[in-house]
């Protein structure tokens, strides 16, 4: 009997996501928990396994944003009929590529249309329009057709969507139409004519555009969000000399084949164990209540070519910082690859985001919602220090963490950063 194949839901909150490629072709033979297709989601690209076996007799939507619970596929037995199949599940076939338009947003919009706008293409001989027209604002008490995203934007940001005119398929509203409503800059003004005794502009030079991917589309949409946030900073200078020497003691004890320990891999040992004794730091604030979590699952904030991911060790609190080294290790290097799973990204309950090996002495980080917390770290460098009435030159690291001053108070932010500073200067009280 034909299973249908549908857009599963991989993580809390996920409405959509965009299929980029099928793995398989119509009547290739498909195993069960073999990768099926590709799957954009806000957070990551992930291969979505097969859940049967058989044969993939239909691909009904070749590519492009898809609700959760959508039929994308049907796997049968090879011959099968499968029209009636496809016709009653929840998602009907997609138009073709020449008459489709897929919205340039963030991975987490999903197609939203009615059954009308899957209807076949129009005859040959019809020329399609270069653009879709503009639709009208609907009537009331008319639903109005918005993808996901948009309807979360709007939702967020107070704004009607009625009032609003979609640019997407089928008059649908996309995300951009509800951006673009919260801030429509106001038209410039034209320019005057050149008079016949002003010199001539010079030829502009070439303007390089470069189009956000979707890794970056879901950044700036989260900072945006993060900016919202009522946040203050707080900033530490520590004696790194007992920091860089375990670090240092640790790697010459280093046994064949273990990943060698980082500075930063030290540090979110110290940082957990101090998330376990300020709780209020260790949390998430979400839909006005704060949920304090009883674990430290730390994120670390990887650079790649797409955009910064920022990866999950869970529990570091009760792991030793050479399993620490190895988690992070194997997280860089799949971040890197564009191999990260949905399951790396998700359940952070902080983040410590370290440039010290830029040269970066001191920055401050945005928050990563729904946590409360953010720790920046700069660079080990020599500096002048006041030690006892004396001056001497020491290794020291400066620390700022960044609050949402809606779960945290002043006073509990720099209790946290007192313990970080003080487990800094001596590692072995965590350790």
């Amino acid at each position: 009997m034909a299973v249908e194949v549908k857009l599963p839901r991989l993580g809390q909150g996920m409405e959509a996501g965009t299929i980029v490629r099928w793995l398989k072709s119509e009547g290739d033979a498909v195993a069960k928990g073999e990768p099926l297709y590709e799957l954009d989601t806000d957070k990551v690209t992930q291969e979505v396994e097969a859940e049967a076996e058989g044969v993939l007799l239909r691909i009904v939507v070749a590519d492009g944003e898809v609700d959760v619970g959508t039929t994308v596929g049907v796997i049968g037995a090879e011959g099968e009929d499968v029209s009636s199949v496809t016709a009653s599940g929840d998602g009907a076939a997609a138009p073709p590529p020449e008459t489709r338009e897929v919205e340039q947003e963030t991975p987490e919009t999903a197609a939203d249309a009615p059954p009308e706008a899957t209807a076949a293409a129009a005859p040959e001989g019809v020329p399609e329009p270069e653009a879709p027209a503009e639709a009208a604002p609907p009537v009331s008490g008319e639903r109005v057709k918005a993808s996901p995203l948009a309807r979360r934007i709007a939702r967020e940001r107070g704004i009607d969507l009625a009032s609003l005119t979609g640019t997407g398929p089928e008059g649908r509203i996309v995300a951009d139409d509800v951006e673009r409503a919260k801030a429509a800059p106001a038209p410039a003004a034209a320019p005057a004519p050149p008079t016949a005794s002003a010199p001539a502009a010079p030829p502009p030079g070439e303007v390089e555009v470069v189009e956000l991917t979707s890794v970056r589309k879901t950044i700036a949409r989260r900072l945006t969000e993060a900016w919202d946030a009522p946040v203050f900073q707080l900033t530490v200078s520590a004696d790194a000399s007992q920091l860089a020497a375990t670090r240092e003691r640790m790697v010459e004890l280093m046994r064949e084949g273990d990943a060698k320990p980082t500075v930063s891999d030290v540090l979110t040992k110290l940082v957990a164990s101090a998330l376990m004794r300020h709780r209020a730091v260790n949390a998430h604030f979400v839909e006005g209540r704060i949920h304090r979590h009883p674990t430290a699952n730390v994120g670390i904030a990887v650079a790649t070519p797409n955009g910064l991911v920022v990866p999950v060790i869970r529990e570091a609190e009760r792991r030793s910082v050479q399993e620490i080294a190895a988690v992070r290790a194997d997280l860089v290097s799949r971040a890197r690859d564009g191999k990260l799973q949905l399951a790396d990204l998700e359940d952070g309950t902080f983040t410590v985001s370290n440039l010290g090996m830029y040269g970066i002495e001191q920055f401050v980080a945005v928050l990563n919602p729904p946590q409360v917390a953010i720790l920046a770290v700069g660079s080990i460098a020599e500096r002048p220090r006041a030690v006892a009435g004396a001056l001497v030159v020491a290794p020291t690291i400066t620390m700022t963490v960044t609050c949402d001053h809606r779960a945290i108070d002043g006073s509990e932010g720099a209790e946290f950063l007192q313990t970080v500073q003080a487990l800094v200067e001596a590692p072995a009280l965590a350790l």
